[in-house]
């Protein structure tokens, strides 16, 4: 396993809140993650004058993970390893749910995630959670 260099993750975190477009909120958001290909791969929030269509960073984070130039040399199905989501000062945010979700899907149990309360798992994160398993457990 790649270790995980937990200060850079928060550095770059902090490089794509600084590009956040946070015009109602005024709160921007960024996201870095590590993942199993060894990439480093970043989100922001992108809001929208329709607030409810606006874009966490976690959501830019995993369109990140398949697209662009971060994408192209991409491992079939990239994992997400290690995930830090940072406010404008630098510090650690838990992610809503909707976006707990999301990284589930893209992470699993085991993908780590800097909280508040320190490094947790997913399933730590997201006890219970529904994924692809349970499609196919009950199609």
């Amino acid at each position: 396993m790649t270790q995980i260099d937990w200060p850079a993750l928060r550095a770059a975190a902090r490089a794509a809140m600084e590009r956040a477009y946070a015009p109602y909120s005024g709160f921007p958001v960024g996201a870095a993650a590590l993942t199993d290909d060894g990439r480093v791969v970043t989100g922001c929030n992108v809001e929208n004058a329709s607030y409810g269509l606006g874009l966490c960073a976690e959501c830019g984070l995993v369109s990140a993970l398949y697209g662009g130039a971060a994408g192209a040399a991409r491992a079939a199905r990239p994992r997400l390893v290690a995930v830090v989501v940072v406010d404008r000062h630098g510090a650690a945010l838990m992610p809503c749910g909707r976006c707990r979700q999301v990284l589930w899907e893209h992470g699993g149990p085991g993908m780590l995630l800097e909280t508040v309360r320190g490094v947790r798992s997913m399933a730590e994160v997201l006890p219970d959670a529904f994924g692809a398993g349970d499609l196919t457990d009950r199609a």
